[in-house]
């Protein structure tokens, strides 16, 4: 019971913050009164005519989500099919991290979208997309999958070794299930990342499509109510995915007290 009443007092203090902001949005709108800085009516109105209408060339808006969705989970589950096993690896042997680290930690202090001009010259089609998409969700899954096995509690590991554990087994029930929740925190983090990546992914890209793009083909007009349309659907696209991670890693991980929806 406790528990519902904070989840229905947080639910409405959110909803709270999304009305003082629209408020502050609306009163900073009518003082500068610029084509600029459209007003919520006039957001709402773009809003309305990408879906009705689509965008300049007709495409319309639930067409652009799709095609960016695509894209964000093809990038997304490369970066967790490779930065997860590859961190459990160089974790459980850290002198293969440590002779590969001059390689490793430069590029990953490289910008996706510093690699745009290598994209555009050796990727074509749907791989650019997945690359830059790729490149900015890989790192933060590879370095937290790293660091959470070298923070696995050596005394759960002694405890089985008495008992004459095999390496394999010590990695199977003691490594793997202690870090699953530092792994999920990282796919968190580079889901977000790889949404931040999407309009450097689908500017280089040869499709009219996505996101991405719809907001650079209004950028390239000055109309901003349509450029801020498709700013807050990332954002609140992200935002219900974050949401979704965070009740799967409750549900599952609720042995876990750090992890809460709280």
């Amino acid at each position: 019971m406790e528990g519902r009443k904070e989840q229905l007092k947080s639910v409405f203090y959110n909803l709270l913050s999304i009305a003082v902001a629209a408020v502050f949005w609306s009163l900073f709108s009518a003082w500068q009164q610029s084509p600029f800085f459209p007003s919520i009516a006039q957001i709402w109105k773009a809003f309305i005519g990408l879906i009705t209408v689509g965008d300049i060339e007709g495409i319309g808006l639930f067409s652009h989500i799709w095609a960016s969705l695509i894209r964000i989970f093809a990038g997304f589950a490369a970066a967790c099919v490779l930065g997860i096993p590859l961190g459990l690896a160089m974790g459980l042997w850290p002198k293969l991290y440590k002779r590969t680290r001059a390689i490793i930690e430069p590029i990953r202090f490289i910008p996706p979208i510093a690699w745009i001009p290598m994209a555009i010259v050796m990727l074509v089609g749907f791989s650019r997309y997945a690359f830059l998409i790729w490149l900015g969700a890989f790192f933060p899954i590879f370095i937290t999958t790293l660091l959470s096995v070298t923070r696995v509690n050596p005394l759960h590991v002694n405890v089985v070794k008495v008992f004459g554990a095999k390496r394999s087994y010590i990695i199977r029930k003691i490594v793997i299930p202690s870090v699953l929740p530092d792994i999920a925190t990282g796919m968190r983090v580079g889901l977000g990342i790889a949404w931040m990546c999407i309009v450097a992914a689908e500017m280089i890209g040869g499709e009219m499509v996505g996101i991405g793009r719809l907001i650079l083909k209004y950028a390239e007009l000055i109309r901003m109510g349509e450029i801020i349309v498709g700013m807050l659907i990332i954002g609140v696209i992200g935002f219900i995915m974050n949401e979704i991670f965070i009740i799967i890693e409750a549900r599952i991980f609720r042995w876990r007290s750090e992890v809460s929806i709280d």
